[in-house]
Formats: C-alpha cells, sequence, structure tokens
C-alpha cells in the first residue's frame, strides 16, 4: 500500500512538471530522454553490479516486450499527447485506462474472479474520470482527441506490463533494471534525429525534469509499482491509477495555481468513493459464525 502511495505522488508530480517544461522550452523527446537518462544512472550500475546474467534470467525477450511497455516509449507517448491535450486528461485519461484493462486482461488471462462490489466501484471510477476530464471536452478539435487516444494507448500498454509482470513472476528490481537499461539504448540516436529545445532551457530546468522524469518518474516509480503490482495483484494494484487525477489537480492548485473546476471536484469525491467502496465493504462484512465460534 505504502509503495502504491508513493508511485502516485510521484507520478503526479511528473505530470505537472511534463506540461511546465512542454510550455517553456523542452519537447516530448528531450523529456523522454531525461527521464530514462536519469534511470540509467539509477538502474545500470544496479544492472552491472547484479551481472547481465540476472537480465538473462528474465531473458532478452521478455526484458525487450517489457521495455517497449512502460520503456522509452511509453513517455514518449504520454508526453507526445500533453502537447495536444491537457495534463488534467492525462491524468484522468491513462488511469481510467488502466484500472478497465487491467480488469479485462486480468479477466482473459488470469479468469479472476470479479466481486459485484469491485465491479461498482470499477463504474464509479470511471464514471468520476469521465466527470473529470468532461468540463475541458467541450472543444472537439482532433487536437484534443488526438491527444486522449495516445493516452489510452499508454494506459493500455501499462495494463499489458502489469499483466505480464504476473505471468512471468517477475523480480521488481531486475526488470525495472532491465527496462532503464534497454531505454538507455536509443537515446543517442533520439538527441540526434528528434527536435530539441534542451539549448534554449536554463540547466535548472534540466535537472529538474532529470530528477524528477528520470530518478523519481523513470526508476523509483516504476519499481514501486512494480511491487505492488507482485504483493497485491495486478487488478488490486491498479485500483491506485484513479487516485493519479486527484494528487494531479492538488498539486497543480499549489504549482500552477490551475483550480479544478466545481464538476471536477464532485468528480474526485465519486473516484475517492469508488476507490473505498470495495476496501470499505470488505472491512464491513459480517464474520462468518464458524470463525466467529473459533475466536
Amino acid at each position: 500500500m505504502a509503495a502504491g502511495l508513493a508511485m502516485v505522488a510521484i507520478t503526479a508530480v511528473q505530470f505537472v512538471a511534463a506540461r511546465f517544461s512542454l510550455r517553456a522550452h523542452l519537447t516530448s523527446a528531450d523529456i523522454a530522454s531525461l527521464r530514462f537518462a536519469g534511470a540509467g544512472m539509477v538502474f545500470v550500475p544496479i544492472l552491472w553490479r547484479m551481472g547481465f546474467a540476472k537480465m538473462g534470467e528474465l531473458g532478452w525477450r521478455r526484458a525487450c516486450v517489457l521495455a517497449l511497455l512502460v520503456g522509452f516509449p511509453y513517455p514518449l507517448i504520454i508526453n507526445s499527447g500533453l502537447v495536444y491535450a491537457p495534463a488534467s486528461h492525462a491524468a484522468a485519461v491513462c488511469p481510467a485506462s488502466i484500472v478497465l484493462f487491467s480488469f479485462l486482461l486480468s479477466r482473459i488471462v488470469f479468469k479472476d474472479p470479479i466481486p459485484a462490489v469491485r465491479i461498482v466501484g470499477i463504474l464509479m471510477i470511471i464514471g468520476g474520470l469521465l466527470l473529470f476530464v468532461s468540463p475541458a471536452a467541450r472543444d472537439k478539435g482532433d487536437h484534443l482527441l488526438y491527444g486522449d487516444a495516445l493516452f489510452t494507448v499508454s494506459g493500455i500498454m501499462f495494463s499489458a506490463y502489469s499483466i505480464l509482470l504476473r505471468r512471468w513472476s517477475v523480480d521488481p528490481l531486475g526488470a525495472t533494471a532491465a527496462v532503464a537499461f534497454l531505454s538507455c539504448l536509443p537515446l543517442p540516436f533520439v538527441h540526434l534525429l528528434a527536435p530539441t529545445g534542451l539549448g534554449a532551457a536554463s540547466a535548472i530546468e534540466i535537472g529538474m525534469q532529470l530528477v524528477i522524469q528520470g530518478l523519481l518518474a523513470g526508476s523509483a516509480a516504476i519499481f514501486l509499482y512494480t511491487y505492488a503490482v507482485r504483493q497485491l495483484g495486478p487488478q488490486t494494484a491498479s485500483l491506485f491509477m484513479p487516485c493519479i487525477p486527484i494528487t494531479t489537480a492538488l498539486t497543480g492548485m499549489v504549482a500552477l495555481g490551475e483550480i479544478p473546476m466545481p464538476r471536477q471536484f464532485v468528480a474526485i469525491a465519486l473516484m475517492t468513493a469508488g476507490i473505498a467502496l470495495p476496501w470499505l465493504t470488505k472491512q464491513s462484512a459480517p464474520v462468518p459464525r464458524s470463525a466467529a465460534d473459533t475466536r
């Protein structure tokens, strides 16, 4: 639970920081590069110490699949979406799609049962997420739809990542190190071929993104979510995702001065209720007579 909550906080700060720099100097490729440059500083030495045989145990093919899902393409897709749609859309659409597809894929792959109360909670979460983005959805332009589509694709990718973690029984540290290492390999080519704003950005802005996107979002958050999936399962771990719009809205109020509309506050309350419903129902469930007698 602590790992999941820490991941939520890091992700919220990541969205706000990315929006700040995308409006200033940096490009989506710049932010993705800084993300894995920072992550590589953390995990490449770890992988070197563990030995590349550790990644061999995971399997190069599996490592490459995981890297394609949450490695360099993942933040590049999100940051590209932030060019076309507001950060509030990213903070809402990404978690909504992760929740939806994590439950669907878990049901398909593992035949996991889904209790009725959890279905109600999921519907409340998705309804709250849709309500959260609706104030900004009055603009029906193709750019906004394109950004939301990119956020949905990123959610599907992250859901598939969590399912494969469980199916392959992946070690969290080894998987995260492998993703960081493989994502560092294309960085020189991206720097040479992709548009960049690094020359116009200040050293403080670059350093801030290196820490937030790389050390925190690119390494710590992935490891924390990997650990949460391993301990709780992909369905339960995915329920942390709807907390991201809540924390992003609060962070945006403080850092960017963006005050959510009243409808968005209602959406936040609805999402919180949907998240808490399965846990509250479980805690308030009556104790079976046989269990009570054994006490």
